[in-house]
């Protein structure tokens, strides 16, 4: 898969993601030279996780038939210590619906195994660039 981003000169930082048939405006915060004109990698790289853990509870409630209704994920970003190596990103996952303990705790252990939070925290990722 190949994402395209493409840069919209009408503004100072604002870049357009081209995903399948998807387009997300991307833009540097006012701090950082933009005029915040959408999330900024940092914010694609937090929700990426936050997204994933919704989606992965909702593939997992319907498969095993669990009664879930809703469910919100919030990511805080702790940044401070970056620069030293250490990334801080802390989810809050509300769940609705008729569910017991047993079923709240099961989505809970399924949400701290989504696919991103493992690419996140166990896989070593390479990362190559080259001029075209």
């Amino acid at each position: 898969m190949s994402i395209q981003i493409k840069r919209d000169q009408s503004l100072a930082m604002r870049h357009i993601v081209h995903v399948r048939n998807h387009v997300i405006s991307v833009d540097g915060s006012v701090e950082e030279g933009g005029v915040d004109a959408g999330p900024n990698p940092h914010d694609l790289y937090d929700a990426a996780l936050g997204a994933c853990k919704a989606l992965t509870l909702v593939w997992y409630a319907k498969r095993k038939n669990i009664p879930v209704e809703d469910i919100q994920v919030s990511i805080e970003r702790d940044n401070s210590e970056e620069r030293q190596g250490l990334y801080r990103l802390a989810a809050s996952i509300s769940l609705s619906g008729d569910l017991t303990e047993a079923q709240r705790q099961e989505l809970l252990a399924v949400a701290e195994k989504c696919p991103v939070q493992k690419l996140m925290t166990s896989v070593k990722t390479e990362v190559t660039t080259t001029l075209a």
